[in-house]
């Protein structure tokens, strides 16, 4: 028997975000009409309204902005192990666990969450890349398919490899300040159905709100 293709339907989002019940999420919060796929492990992370995250992603003690698009298998603030100690497993601090103690060691998780990642809005994070602890990635960039980001990374720029490094920009200096003061990601619904079709051509967009 020949094999039919069906493509599936859309999923239809809402102001309601959305989460597959295959995902473990910790006391983390998601805006509008944010989407949150299969198999996704999040930590005490924050989601701005319209970004989505695809299969297999994992997010620890991040701020992430508006818009964003994150491609499957990305790692988003690997935790630390305490490298100082004996032994930097973490029976060390996940005592409770092992029966060693009563309590969890919790100045070392405060520490990790002292070691925040920054993603501003509409940025897009390819398949499989890592962004490293503390490392604050500015609106508009564009992290590479399995780069590792440790330094911090500018508006509208796009980073690839090992170490992620900055390769070129999306758009001149001058283009990406003026997208920075315009912001529309902070747009109302209405205001952003209005110019909607805007979005996709540059020169217009500019031309109409610069």
């Amino acid at each position: 028997m020949p094999f039919i293709y069906q493509p599936q339907k859309e999923k239809k989002l809402s102001i309601t975000p959305s989460f597959a019940d295959s995902s473990h999420i910790i006391n983390s919060y998601a805006g509008e009409w944010t989407s949150i796929g299969e198999n996704n492990h999040i930590i005490e992370s924050t989601f701005g309204d319209y970004t989505y995250t695809m299969d297999d992603v994992t997010v620890n003690y991040a701020e992430i902005g508006k818009f964003c698009s994150i491609a499957s298998h990305v790692c988003i603030n690997p935790v630390q192990h305490p490298m100082d100690r004996v032994s930097q497993h973490h029976m060390t601090y996940r005592k409770v666990a092992y029966d060693f103690a009563n309590e969890d060691d919790e100045a070392l998780f405060n520490w990790r969450r002292t070691q925040t990642v920054k993603i501003g809005h509409d940025v897009w994070i390819g398949h499989g890349a890592i962004i490293m602890k503390g490392v604050e990635i500015g609106t508009g960039a564009v992290v590479g398919s399995g780069s590792v980001v440790t330094k911090n990374v500018e508006p509208y720029t796009i980073v690839v490899g090992v170490p992620g490094k900055p390769i070129k920009r999306r758009f001149s200096k001058e283009v990406a300040d003026r997208l920075l003061e315009i912001a529309w990601w902070d747009w109302p619904r209405k205001k952003l159905e209005a110019h909607f079709d805007e979005l996709n051509d540059l020169d217009a967009f500019l031309k109409k709100h610069g």
